[in-house]
C-alpha cells in the first residue's frame, strides 16, 4: 500500500524494524573475517544516498576498501602510528572534539572509554595496552570492509550536517541487513597518508573512515552498550 504521495504505508511491523535497525547500531570493535559482497556494498550506499542535503548538493564521496588494498593502508597508517617521532609529524585537519572539555561531555567521555577498557581488562596506567587497543582502529576492527569518507574543501559547515545523516544512513542501512559499522574519527589523524594512497585530489578532505562487516559474537568488547539520556533531558517543548 501507498499513500497519496506514492510512498509505502507503514505498519505497526515496518515501523518496529526502522525503530530496532536504528536502536541496535552500535559501534563495534571486532569482526568476523566474512566477506561481504559488493552488491550489498553498493546497496546500502544507494540506500544512504537517499539521505537529505542542502538543495540536493549531495557531497559525499566514498572510497572501499577490501583485501590487499584495506590490509596495505593499514601496514601504511600502523606503521607510523607505532613510531613516536613519525606519529608526531601527523595531525588532524579539523577539531573534532571540542578544545575545552566540560560537563556533562566530559563525563561522558570518560565513562564510555573506561566502560570499554574495563570490559577488556586493560587499567588505567597500562600505556601500551591502551596504545594497542586504539592501534585496532587502522586495522578497521579486522572488519572485511573499509570505508574512507572524503568531502570537497569547498563545502561549509552545513554540508558537513548533510554528511553526518549520509553516514547515519550508511550504519542504519547496513543494520537493516544484519551487518555492523564502527564509525571512526581515529583516521583523521593520518588524512595525508590516505589521501595519497585513495588518489584523493588536493581539493578533497578525510571526513572519517568507518568499519563494516559482521561483528564478532564472542568479543566481549563489542556487548558494550552507551548510555543515552533521557528525552527530557535534551529536549524543550513549547506549546
Amino acid at each position: 500500500m501507498a499513500d497519496a504521495l506514492n510512498r509505502p504505508t507503514f505498519t505497526p511491523e515496518m515501523t518496529a524494524a526502522v525503530d530496532a535497525a536504528i536502536t541496535s547500531r552500535r559501534s563495534i570493535r571486532r569482526f568476523l573475517p566474512t566477506p561481504v559482497p559488493r552488491e550489498t556494498i553498493e546497496q546500502i550506499l544507494a540506500v544512504a544516498s537517499r539521505a537529505p542535503s542542502g538543495t540536493n548538493t549531495q557531497p559525499w564521496k566514498v572510497t572501499v576498501l577490501t583485501g590487499r588494498a584495506k590490509e596495505a593502508l593499514s601496514e601504511r597508517i600502523r606503521a607510523i602510528y607505532d613510531d613516536p617521532q613519525e606519529l608526531a609529524l601527523h595531525s588532524e585537519e579539523y577539531a573534532y572534539y571540542p578544545l575545552q572539555w566540560v560537563p556533562p561531555y566530559i563525563d561522558r567521555r570518560r565513562k564510555v572509554g573506561w566502560d570499554l577498557y574495563g570490559l577488556l581488562g586493560i587499567g588505567k596506567g597500562d600505556k601500551l595496552r591502551m596504545h594497542e587497543q586504539h592501534g585496532r582502529n587502522y586495522a578497521f576492527f579486522d572488519a572485511p570492509v573499509g570505508l574512507i569518507f572524503t568531502i570537497d574543501r569547498i563545502m561549509q559547515q552545513g554540508s558537513w550536517l548533510d554528511y553526518g545523516m549520509f553516514l547515519q544512513s550508511v550504519m542504519i542501512a547496513a543494520r537493516a541487513r544484519g551487518l555492523d559499522t564502527c564509525p571512526q574519527a581515529a583516521f583523521t589523524q593520518f588524512h595525508r597518508v590516505i589521501g595519497e594512497f585513495i588518489g584523493a585530489g588536493p581539493d578533497e578532505m578525510l571526513v572519517c573512515g568507518m568499519s563494516l562487516g559482521h561483528a564478532d559474537p564472542d568479543a566481549v568488547e563489542n556487548t558494550l552498550v552507551t548510555e543515552r539520556a533521557p528525552v527530557a533531558e535534551f529536549t524543550r517543548f513549547m506549546e
